[in-house]
């Protein structure tokens, strides 16, 4: 029997991501959404990963039943390649991501991508954090707790101290270590790869 996965009304990845962990429990998963977004990122998970996806509409939503193909293997991580001599280091310079008029959208969206980010392989071996992205690490901010997981899990997570100083945070730092200039330097110079939101 078909395990269900109800998304509807879920924000981009949760019905991807709670698809993709049914799969690991279950040859044959059932997942409803009510959007064509949704629609379209679950099914483009489920068929690079082997399976068949047949869509079916219904007025309280679309039916995603999603089977597997004789040749696809059970949904696993994607292994994590290997960064060329050193570590791998995300750098979050604003607290928002992207640029564009509307700053409610670029919250939305560094919440789903810190959030995302304990769900992906490979995870950074740091994080550095500098200019308005301090505030993430600080009380009250909406991302501690997936900070505090990727911290738990070994990520070190790396916070401009002359920044929080500029918006008077110092003594409000939640998660990580309060860093300076030259150790953010250094391990941006010995980093195997950086990318920066």
């Amino acid at each position: 029997m078909a395990k269900t996965v109800d998304a509807r009304g879920l924000p981009c990845p949760q019905p991807v991501l709670l698809t993709r962990d049914a799969l690991r429990e279950s040859d044959a998963v059932t997942t409803i959404v009510d959007s064509d977004t949704a629609r379209h990122n679950v099914t483009r998970m489920a068929e690079k990963a082997g399976y068949t996806v047949r869509a079916e509409e219904r007025e309280d939503g679309i039916y995603l039943h999603i089977s597997r193909g004789e040749a696809a293997p059970a949904v696993a991580p994607a292994p994590a390649p290997t960064p060329s001599g050193g570590p791998l280091v995300l750098v979050v310079p604003s607290e928002f991501m992207g640029r564009g008029e509307h700053e409610e959208l670029g919250q939305i969206l560094i919440r789903g991508f810190l959030h995302t980010l304990n769900e992906v392989s490979p995870l950074p071996d740091v994080l550095i954090f500098f200019n308005s992205g301090v505030k993430l690490t600080v009380e009250g901010s909406p991302v501690l707790e997936d900070l505090r997981t990727l911290q738990a899990q070994g990520v070190q997570i790396l916070i401009c101290g002359t920044c929080l100083g500029y918006y008077g945070l110092k003594e409000k730092v939640a998660v990580g270590e309060v860093s300076n200039m030259y150790t953010i330097a250094e391990t941006l110079m010995q980093a195997g790869r950086v990318v920066s939101l």
